[in-house]
């Protein structure tokens, strides 16, 4: 729930990511870049994420200490590492002679359930906020955080920063959302991975969720669900070069663009398979289970079922939303036993365009790259926005360079003029 509020025009919302922050250096220039925004007449809220791999080692001094660390003490500790990024961000934009003044999640606004680690944000309240634009500063906010409804310290889980920054434009009205990062905008595939990947000018929110879902690590799902209901534009773009377009994330692109958006490979992958049991739990328990397991919350991003012949389920998940992946495995083994099946040795090959696998032509080519590489496919999931192979972990970078070629390289002038 977004509270309502009366606010000016003109409000930017652009978030930096650990990357962006990592060192003094960085920051300062961080700063340059907001306090510019702020120069074009543009009212600014500034989300940061913790320096560099501050989280990370905050997470191993925890582990240090303790075997298992209460959730509850790691939000505590893990919010620490934004609240230095927003107060020297704030220190910095001083020093260029612009107010600023820096809040944590909680004095933001940011309300969210009582789940820790991975916890959703359910309501904002910007008043705090929006009360210091009218006063003219810059508000730096410490993303990743909030505050749940019982007022404990609650993080937002991967890519929550990401979440932070789209749900305050949301609520403050912005006129875009801007995501910060070192790379310059959302590509093919990855260019590390796939060299002629090239970057796109624009995506729309259903092919970026589902890219993201799939393991792409430009945008996380929560941000893009945020951004889908509230039709915020978000821009892709790079912190060392701010003054170029990026790629722009909205709900619906040009109907003369590409119909194929891109490709995208995970080898964090845990599948949950039920097969031939004939007293398979229902659809009801399944999605409490496997939703509600350590508290966590975390949604599939692909799954089968079947209701004919031998009954069977399929789950796919990805291990990088779960604060503990290897605590989810052993509670789904040892609630269901020999009904289950957990496998987290495999990887994932999706390719990500608009009704891709209901277009007869796209299909067609699909059946035959399946058929040529059946000895590497295990199984595939078809959705109206993308098509998964299940893959050995060895295989993800190679079958991710074979798909990317067939439909994005070779072919892709007759794809791209395929109306949509």
């Amino acid at each position: 729930m977004i509270v309502p509020q009366e606010v000016p025009v003109g409000i930017v919302v652009q978030k930096y990511g650990g990357s962006s922050v990592a060192d003094i250096d960085r920051i300062r220039k961080v700063a340059k870049n907001v306090v510019a925004t702020a120069g074009e007449g543009h009212k600014v809220v500034v989300v940061v994420s913790a320096m560099g791999k501050t989280t990370d080692v905050l997470m191993e001094m925890a582990r240090q200490v303790s075997a298992n660390p209460q959730t509850r003490e790691l939000d505590m500790l893990l919010t620490s590492g934004e609240r230095i990024s927003m107060a020297l961000l704030s220190m910095a934009i001083h020093d260029l002679g612009r107010e600023a003044i820096s809040f944590t999640g909680s004095q933001s606004g940011i309300i969210t359930n009582d789940s820790h680690m991975n916890a959703r944000i359910v309501e904002v309240r910007p008043f705090r906020i929006q009360d210091e634009l009218e006063r003219g500063r810059i508000v730096i906010v410490a993303g990743y955080q909030g505050v749940s409804y019982r007022r404990e310290i609650t993080t937002l889980g991967r890519g929550g920063s990401d979440t932070t920054a789209v749900a305050l434009a949301a609520a403050l009205q912005a006129d875009r959302c801007e995501i910060y990062s070192d790379v310059d905008g959302v590509y093919t595939a990855d260019p590390n991975v796939v060299g002629p990947a090239v970057k796109l000018d624009e995506i729309s929110v259903d092919e970026m969720m589902a890219l993201s879902k799939a393991g792409a690590k430009v945008l996380c799902a929560e941000a893009l669900e945020w951004a889908r209901r509230s039709g915020i534009a978000v821009y892709a773009k790079a912190t060392a070069e701010p003054e170029k377009a990026g790629t722009i994330i909205r709900l619906d692109r040009k109907p003369e663009d590409r119909r194929i958006s891109g490709v995208t490979g995970s080898k964090s992958i845990i599948l949950v398979q039920f097969k031939g049991a004939t007293e398979m739990p229902s659809a009801d328990e399944l999605f409490r289970c496997l939703t509600a397991i350590g508290e966590e919350q975390v949604m599939p991003f692909m799954s089968h079922l079947s209701l004919s012949g031998h009954l069977g389920a399929s789950f796919l998940f990805n291990a990088i939303q779960f604060a503990n992946p290897a605590e989810f495995v052993h509670a789904v083994e040892a609630r269901y036993g020999d009904k289950v099946k957990v496998t987290s040795t495999i990887g994932t090959v999706t390719l990500v365009g608009t009704g891709i696998a209901e277009d007869r032509q796209i299909h067609g080519v699909i059946t035959s790259f399946l058929r040529e590489h059946a000895d590497l496919i295990h199984q595939v999931f078809y959705s109206p926005m993308a098509v998964t192979m299940l893959v050995e972990k060895t295989e993800v970078d190679h079958l991710v360079r074979d798909v990317h070629q067939l439909f994005l390289e070779n072919s892709r002038s007759d794809f791209e003029t395929m109306p949509a």
